[in-house]
């Protein structure tokens, strides 16, 4: 049988686009498909956006009735594949995701519910488990100088340490909230406010995409809101596992593109030249760092640093 790829498609006015990007994601595609069906009872277009699989895993998926194919070409990455698939869609509402997520019963259906309360909403995120049962701190704020260098340095060693606190949000009030950035894991996207800012950053590789997104939606006035009443399973990255080495490079590299796109001009070159340093000597030595006063230290200066050009 010769799967369907993507066309334009006459869909009911209340379908809901989910896109799920993949890139040889095994079997845990099939358990994002089987569990869909249960997680809203309005009609559901979905378009796999595929990354150059090898393992045939999108081409079965496309044998599924309303499920499309929409072959990239190649790894264009994350947020690159997500605009393409989003592309394909006339749906007010798009879900993005990765193939590894289990969808549990109204889950999607909670999400919509979520978005008639909050009209501003540009993007809603559910609760996401881990296959451990822990929640996974999917809601958190947008990375500065001070927590996103605490949080890089010490998170590994000194997992409470105040500066991840209070970037993960995990002391923050139960209930929906507005947070400064959803994980991109699982997403659902207002079209409007998602095509106001052109859908995500094709710089972006990997990693860091949904954080921008998160920055330039509220930065347009849209609001990213976490909604906990909503919950899926995160089961882990299958593709990635097994390139941890190249995706840990990676996750760095778009750290610093992240940080710099928010701290741009000539008065911030001292400050981006010390974060790149910084983020290479972590990607090479985390496993030998130790020296949590030096990181202090560092820190503090880019903080002082920080002042004195803004004050």
């Amino acid at each position: 049988m010769t799967a369907r790829t993507a066309d334009p498609q006459n869909q009911p006015a209340d379908a809901i686009a989910v896109v799920v990007v993949t890139y040889s994601s095994g079997t845990t595609l099939d358990s994002f498909l089987d569990s869909l069906p249960q997680a809203t009872k309005r009609p559901v277009d979905v378009v796999v956006a595929d990354n150059g699989s090898t393992d045939g895993a999108p081409e079965r998926a496309a044998d599924r009735p309303g499920v499309r194919l929409l072959p990239t070409g190649s790894n264009l990455g994350y947020g690159r594949a997500a605009n393409l698939g989003v592309a394909v869609t006339d749906a007010e509402w798009v879900v993005v995701a990765n193939p590894d997520v289990v969808w549990r019963d109204g889950s999607l259906d909670e999400l919509l519910a979520a978005a008639e309360r909050w009209p501003r909403a540009g993007s809603l995120g559910p609760l996401i488990r881990t296959p451990g049962g822990d929640v996974y701190p999917s809601a958190r704020e947008l990375p500065s100088l001070g927590r996103g260098i605490g949080h890089a340095v010490f998170s590994r060693w000194w997992p409470t340490n105040p500066w991840t606190v209070r970037y993960r949000q995990e002391r923050a009030v139960a209930g929906e909230r507005v947070a400064g950035w959803l994980s991109g894991s699982c997403l659902l996207l207002r079209r409007d406010a998602f095509d106001s800012v052109s859908g995500f950053d094709p710089e972006f590789f990997m990693y860091f995409e949904d954080v921008e997104l998160g920055r330039r939606l509220a930065e347009a006035g849209w609001l990213n809101v976490y909604v906990p009443s909503a919950e899926v399973l995160h089961v882990g990255s299958h593709s990635t596992s097994r390139h941890a080495r190249e995706m840990s490079a990676e996750h760095h590299r778009s750290a610093y593109r992240y940080l710099s796109h928010r701290y741009p001009g000539a008065r911030w070159w001292p400050v981006r030249v010390a974060l790149r340093l910084g983020l290479l000597a972590r990607r090479r030595l985390t496993p030998q760092l130790s020296d949590t006063g030096l990181a202090a230290r560092l820190t503090a200066r880019l903080r002082e640093h920080t002042r004195r050009i803004t004050s």
